[in-house]
């Protein structure tokens, strides 16, 4: 009798586990409270080495979230980062180096979605922009395909889509501004001296390594410059350049040049849309570096249970 109590409270303890996760700041506080500073600390070296570092973790945040949510599927390998429409996506490398560092330290705690969602809030500070908590929680999705990427925004795509597609995942026109941006293309409104350098800097084989700053004024640090350019015709993307063709999202443009709100509102944003489809609780799983033992997962749970 004694030992199907004790397993009946262990089974207890692991629905509880489950069923009261919840994205929150300080979710790791107990179980792994150094995965803050070391994903920051990852970053940062990384920065020093590289400064296109922290646009590329930025840029891997949006597509993880605009496919199936916040949940870490597009660094599955062989799945939806082979899509077209991730072309150019980078940041995998700082994810990995994160990821096994984490493993190191808490194994199997820290899920890859929530390092990507702590990679881009570090990427933002390291390059002046707004100092925003993160909230963690999340765990990893298992489905990964290239079929699911065609849902993400394109840069070809008129204003009128852009925003249906944005709608789509529960976000506003202003969002819109302060969230969109993807490839690099030719776009008949740009002003001509930028598209005459667009056109000598891209070679005809699409090479992804060479790439353009989409702000060549002050592309290594966060500000408005970007919508600036958007207003007087110098925006690099033909999405960005849209952003100037609808009534609504011109205005939300203009306002925000100049306006010191614009870097909380862009925060704020970013903390909405790290809940875009997030898996919680039983949902998804704590992915590790190369393969995942179910019953390791369970035990963890245990502990983690325990703890809290």
């Amino acid at each position: 009798m004694k030992y199907f109590l004790l397993v009946f409270a262990l089974f207890h303890m692991l629905n509880i586990c489950i069923t009261e996760g919840q994205l929150k700041i300080g979710f790791y506080s107990q179980t792994c409270p150094n995965a803050g500073s070391i994903v920051k600390s990852v970053v940062k070296e990384a920065t020093i080495e590289d400064p296109i570092i922290p646009p590329l973790l930025l840029r891997l945040h949006f597509h993880d979230c605009f496919v199936e949510g916040c949940d870490g599927s597009i660094l599955i390998e062989k799945g939806e980062n082979n899509a077209d429409e991730h072309q150019g996506v980078g940041g995998f490398d700082e994810i990995n180096k994160a990821k096994e560092k984490l493993e190191a330290e808490c194994p199997g705690v820290v899920s890859c979605a929530d390092i990507v969602a702590m990679a881009a809030r570090d990427a933002v500070a390291l390059t002046g922009g707004p100092i925003y908590e993160v909230e963690t929680g999340r765990r990893d999705g298992r489905i990964s395909s290239e079929s699911l990427a065609k849902d993400m925004p394109d840069v070809n795509d008129s204003i009128e889509t852009l925003k249906s597609k944005f709608r789509n995942k529960g976000f506003s026109e202003k969002e819109l501004v302060l969230l969109s941006g993807d490839e690099i293309v030719t776009d008949p409104k740009i002003n001509p001296k930028l598209l005459s350098e667009i056109k000598n800097f891209c070679p005809q084989n699409r090479n992804l390594d060479n790439r353009l700053p989409l702000d060549s004024v002050t592309g290594d640090k966060f500000d408005d410059q970007s919508l600036r350019n958007i207003k007087s015709g110098f925006a690099v993307l033909a999405s960005d350049a849209r952003l100037y063709d609808d009534d609504i999202t011109r205005e939300v443009v203009d306002s925000y040049i100049g306006d010191s709100s614009f870097a909380q509102d862009f925060a704020t944003a970013m903390v909405k849309m790290g809940r875009v489809g997030v898996k919680i609780g039983s949902d998804g799983e704590i992915r590790r570096v190369e393969k995942d033992s179910g019953f390791y997962i369970l035990i963890s749970c245990f502990v983690i249970c325990s703890i809290r």
